[in-house]
């Protein structure tokens, strides 16, 4: 399995925004499809992005179209998440997964945590209004 450490968290006012780092280990990074994920304080862990493992095509959950962008650096093995326009319901800690794939097309439906076997230990994002 691939090791997973996040970076880039912290606190941003309303409107502000912060981009978020993932930096993988080994030497097959570009053979898995990455994820963004959050979980809040009482909620479940809920999907915010992926991207399959060229960094061409990638999802989002319809709370964050628009205002995030993945992508991802295989020279460097890192994945980012810039988050635009943030909002104080954006507050929570983001976590950073991955799984090895065959298939790109499976990355679309990629949106629950079980579909990923690899985590970081998380970033918090708090946001103030």
């Amino acid at each position: 399995q691939v090791q997973l450490v996040e970076s880039g968290g912290g606190l941003v006012q309303a409107g502000g925004s912060l981009r978020l780092s993932c930096a993988a280990s080994g030497r097959t990074f570009s053979s898995y499809a990455m994820g963004w994920f959050r979980q809040a304080p009482g909620k479940e862990r809920e999907f915010v992005a992926a991207t399959t493992r060229s960094g061409l095509r990638t999802f989002y959950a319809d709370s964050v179209k628009g205002r995030f962008t993945i992508s991802r650096d295989n020279a460097k093995n890192t994945v980012y998440l810039q988050m635009n326009s943030l909002k104080p319901d954006d507050t929570a800690v983001y976590y950073c997964a991955a799984e090895q794939i065959m298939s790109e097309i499976t990355v679309a439906t990629m949106t629950d945590p079980g579909d990923f076997g690899s985590w970081g230990q998380g970033t918090q994002v708090t946001v103030s209004s």
